[in-house]
């Protein structure tokens, strides 16, 4: 049986107006419709302000955003970013907090387009049923609609939006600004004046409000990142459409506002005062007040359709964000299910959408949601500056490809700014930041009991597959390597780039001398110990590794094998033994297991001078899924990278086991087999009551087998019978792992 998974293979696509109607489309409209009223009743004419300021950390932020996407071309946005510079772990993390901000964006648009539907049906005359629209819960009642209506939508079809959309959202803003600024010239100044006046109605403090509650409205120029894989030349692209959505914004929010605010404020009124009685639609009604009830219907019916389709973006981003997760096993595999009809995430779908049905109940209103959205998406921003940070410090080559101006000072200068924000937002509005709070502990929980083994293998798998990885995670693994026969130094050395992957990994060559009393033998000794560290230093330049080298005269070379691993707090510890058999060698061994504080790899070549890279059929007995996991991927997929041999993971089960358990353990060892190297391994199930027979029977028809030992304890062996067997009736070459 063969493990598969699906990956999708795009094509660079969509060129410059493409990527940058991406940005448009989930930007402009939604968020300054459904928010504009907010920020206005807490911060009166000074919103202007804050949209300004938002669009300047919002600008840096997109720096910091093109510079990544267009030296990292692949689909999956700050997700992916973090797998490649952060563990596995934190990238679930930053994942786990992305699939929220979605989700929450969803809610505000969502609860948005209930605002609005309502509000535009109050306006229709229709006798004996003026009471329904009255209900507090109808805005409510018609965002569950709205996300049932695309769950269904998204489960039979792409949900992609078209061209036509935003280009009439543009059009509607582009006639409100026009409109607004023809009459604009013709009023009064005292009028402009006293609509301005007072311009901070709540000092600079809600200046501060307002940013915390409409930042969401920036967001849109970051999932031009997400669909980067797709995009051609993304080097000058991708920067040029993040920057090209924030001027089109900016050039649409900051008129827009004015007009609204001077023009759209009857004579005696204020702009604070009108959004506090109508938050959610307060721009139609600005609207109706200097281009009459066809700017009032326009703002409705744009504001609905941008609602909805700002929903259906977000839904869909959120279940592709979930289902990424999910192949890589740091979400439930349930979730990566692919409909056969009509190829997509179902359950991804439903998860996504039920869990935004269950916010929209629970969070109060729309400005609720922007706050509890805007202060996520305030949290996801600063994380991408710090991968930036981390991802430029890491990178050794020289790149073409666009890089963020002021380095470090204005990615540093744009996180501490989102951060700040994000703070002050949790604390203004303290149900957004009791939410999100109890979101990152839930996933944190959830992480820890379910998904941490699997995504530590996945880990280990990806960095052996690409070594780059590791440099980018700023790690420098060392792996201890004693050596003694010249002959063995190729194949340790490449079980040694298992451990510690070329460029970043580092190699201790450990020559140990036994000192000597006769002169003759002292000098042969030397003259071996030379002799072994040439061939082990011409094997490491040419598989890329670039090792230290120690010699060392000990009269007990076990003792100091653990001596120096303990001085040099290594890694991992690789041993190359010819006999495990050997009493006084398996003790030794057995004693250097318990006491060394690093991760064991023994291996046992068939022959001298066997090379590891002439293996192809490789053998991988599976006991259980347990701490071996990383190392036994390690291992694997460093193999897999080097040569492409055949692997077969195999598991034995007792003779009288139920067929229904052999059925599901097969699945369960393909998946295990699937996330050390997708789609390119073999399992097998097998049963009888006699696993040591079974397993040497298997063993000999393979070149080498891969094994993980037993956890030694009191009266318990790391190299136990099953293990022992193998290294006495088999000539297969072995490697055994013991994970500290």
């Amino acid at each position: 049986m063969t493990s598969e998974q699906n990956r999708p293979v795009t094509s660079r696509t969509i060129g410059f107006f493409g990527a940058l109607g991406i940005g448009v489309g989930a930007m402009v409209g939604g968020g300054i419709l459904a928010l504009a009223g907010v920020a206005f009743a807490v911060s009166g004419p000074s919103a202007i302000l804050a949209f300004g300021l938002n669009g300047l950390i919002a600008f840096v932020t997109a720096l910091s955003f093109a510079e990544m996407a267009s030296a990292n071309p692949q689909s999956g946005g700050t997700y992916t970013y973090a797998k490649k510079a952060l563990s596995l772990q934190v990238a679930f993390g930053v994942g786990w907090i992305v699939w929220f901000a979605s989700l929450v964006a969803a809610v505000l648009y969502a609860l948005g387009f209930g605002a609005f539907a309502i509000f535009a049906l109050q306006q229709i005359p229709v006798n004996g049923y003026e009471w329904l629209f009255e209900l507090g819960m109808m805005p409510v009642i018609l965002a569950l609609g709205a996300i049932g209506y695309f769950a269904f939508n998204l489960i039979r079809g792409t949900g992609e939006g078209g061209a036509f959309i935003n280009i009439g959202k543009l059009l509607a803003f582009a006639v409100l600004i026009a409109g607004g600024l023809a009459v604009f010239v013709q009023t009064p100044f005292s009028h402009i004046t006293q609509s301005l006046d007072p311009f901070f109605s709540d000092g600079f403090s809600g200046v501060i409000a307002a940013m915390g509650y409409t930042f969401i409205a920036f967001q849109g120029f970051d999932l031009i990142g997400s669909a980067a894989g797709e995009i051609r030349n993304p080097e000058k692209t991708i920067p040029k459409a993040m920057t090209g959505t924030l001027a089109v914004g900016l050039a649409i929010y900051i008129p827009l506002l004015f007009v609204m605010m001077t023009i759209g404020v009857p004579p005696g009124e204020s702009i604070a005062g009108m959004s506090a009685e109508n938050p959610e639609t307060v721009l139609a009604i600005a609207a109706q007040n200097y281009l009459g009830a066809f700017g009032f219907w326009l703002v409705l019916i744009a504001g609905i359709f941008s609602m909805l389709s700002a929903l259906q973006a977000n839904l869909f981003a959120a279940s592709r964000i979930a289902l990424k997760m999910a192949n890589d096993r740091t979400l439930s595999h349930h979730l990566s299910t692919v409909d056969r009809k009509h190829g997509t995430p179902v359950n991804s779908i439903f998860i996504t959408c039920s869990i935004v049905a269950l916010l929209v109940l629970i969070l109060p209103d729309v400005a609720a949601a922007g706050a509890a959205s805007s202060l996520i998406f305030l949290i996801t921003f600063a994380l991408a500056h710090l991968i930036m940070i981390l991802m430029r410090n890491r990178s050794y080559e020289k790149r073409t490809t666009f890089k963020a101006p002021m380095f470090p000072a204005l990615p540093i200068a744009g996180m501490i700014a989102c951060l700040g924000l994000a703070f002050f937002q949790a604390i203004v509005v303290p149900s957004a930041g009791f939410i999100s709070l109890l979101w990152l502990l839930a996933g944190s929980a959830l992480f820890i009991s379910f998904f941490v083994k699997k995504a530590q293998t996945i880990e280990a798998s990806e960095q052996a597959l690409d070594p780059d990885l590791v440099r980018l995670r700023g790690l420098s693994p060392l792996v201890l390597l004693p050596i003694s026969n010249p002959a063995n130094a190729e194949s340790m050395v490449f079980v040694a780039n298992a451990l510690a992957p070329p460029v970043v990994g580092r190699v201790l060559l450990l020559s140990i001398v036994i000192p000597s009393k006769e002169k003759d033998d002292i000098e042969k000794r030397l003259t071996v110990s030379r002799d072994v560290t040439q061939h082990a230093l011409k094997a490491s330049f040419e598989a890329g590794l670039r090792p230290d080298t120690l010699t060392t005269i000990a009269d007990h070379p076990w003792e100091e094998i653990e001596r120096v691993a303990k001085v040099h707090n290594c890694r991992s510890l690789l041993l190359g033994l010819s006999d495990l058999n050997d009493f006084q060698t398996s003790q030794n061994l057995e004693k250097l297991v318990k006491q060394v504080q690093a991760d064991v790899v023994v291996f046992r070549q068939p022959f001298s001078g066997w090379k590891i890279t002439q293996a192809r059929k490789v053998l991988i007995p599976v006991a259980g899924f347990d701490r071996h996991d990383p190392l036994r991927a390690r291992v694997a997929a460093s193999l897999w990278r080097a040569s492409q041999p055949d692997i077969t993971f195999i598991q034995i089960l007792p003779s009288d086991t139920p067929e229904q358990i052999i059925q599901k353990t097969r699945v369960k060892l393909s998946r295990f087999a699937g996330r050390i190297i997708p789609g390119k391994t073999d399992v097998e199930v097998i049963t009888g009551d006699n696993s040591k027979d079974l397993l040497i029977k298997k063993a000999v028809e393979y070149d080498l087998v891969i094994m993980g030992l037993g956890k030694p304890g009191s009266g318990r062996k790391a190299f136990g019978s099953v293990a022992l067997s193998l290294a006495e009736k088999t000539n297969t070459a072995l490697i055994f792992i013991s994970k500290k």
